[in-house]
């Protein structure tokens, strides 16, 4: 498969961050509280590197599509950073690395340490995607939660055509420190490729997938204790076995096989600990 070059700025402003390869992609060696203070730092404007920083997270899942799906592993490939959203990864990573993932940086975790961070800091949150309803029950639990932090603007994904570039040009004129992109793998990461050229007054988009119902309160998250073996897949089948049950059927053997067979310890950089 092609792989598309990072933004050499972007690549620049990533450089100190150790990566080890896992199941094919360079996933960053993070951990929850070392990316949001990445994020916080890389918001500042002297800090900006004359375009949006691109997040993303990669997990089983989309290990399997990026082996099988060449726009979707271009696509991931292009981003700055790529964080392991899913504790397989991580127990793999302990298997296969001298210097193993320290956690899983699920987005849902991710998000209200951001937020607090941003709220201390004076720092603005933009949420697109979802639906209307859901997008505006996460925007109001997410104020409830952090009543200080600077919510610039809000709107559902289902716009096309003109709506969807005004609305684009809008979210540049209000210059968002973050926007925070929940279309679901891989129209969040196109979403990106597209609009990154017209969004240079943003400061960091990060991919959401899912984030905005767990924000909104209509989805829960699994166990704890399903969550830290790995199994947070078998309660999202649960809740939702029609539409996931075959997703997860036919995507965790090969994203296995490709843990075990497509990882290496190929660190560099020093982990980020100062708080901002």
């Amino acid at each position: 498969m092609l792989e598309r070059r990072q933004n050499p700025i972007g690549r620049a402003a990533t450089a100190d961050i150790p990566r080890i390869t896992l199941g094919g992609l360079r996933l960053a060696v993070l951990d929850v509280e070392q990316t949001a203070n990445f994020m916080i730092e890389m918001a500042f404007p002297h800090r900006r590197v004359g375009r949006p920083l691109y997040l993303t997270s990669a997990n089983g899942e989309v290990l399997a599509r990026c082996s099988t799906e060449p726009m979707t592993d271009r696509l991931f490939r292009a981003a700055d950073l790529i964080n392991a959203d899913g504790q397989p990864l991580v127990t793999v990573s302990r298997l296969k690395s001298k210097t193993p993932l320290p956690e899983r940086v699920a987005t849902t975790d991710l998000f209200d340490v951001v937020a607090r961070k941003a709220a201390s800091a004076g720092l603005t949150f933009y949420l697109f995607g979802a639906n209307e309803a859901e997008n505006a029950a996460a925007v109001a639990n997410v104020q409830a939660r952090h009543p200080t932090l600077k919510i610039v603007g809000h709107c559902h994904g289902y716009l096309r055509g003109e709506a969807l570039q005004a609305k684009i040009d809008e979210i540049n004129a209000l210059a968002p420190d973050y926007l925070w992109v929940a279309l679901g793998v891989p129209y969040e990461q196109a979403f990106i490729e597209e609009f990154t050229p017209r969004l240079f007054n943003v400061g960091v988009i990060k991919t959401s997938g899912g984030l905005f119902n767990f924000l909104s309160g209509s989805r829960v998250r699994a166990p704890q204790w399903m969550q830290a073996l790995g199994l947070e897949w078998a309660w999202r089948i649960w809740l939702e076995p029609r539409r996931l049950f075959w997703r997860y059927f036919t995507t965790n053997p090969r994203a296995l096989y490709l843990l075990f067979n497509q990882s290496r310890p190929s660190h560099t950089g020093r982990a980020r600990h100062a708080s901002p």
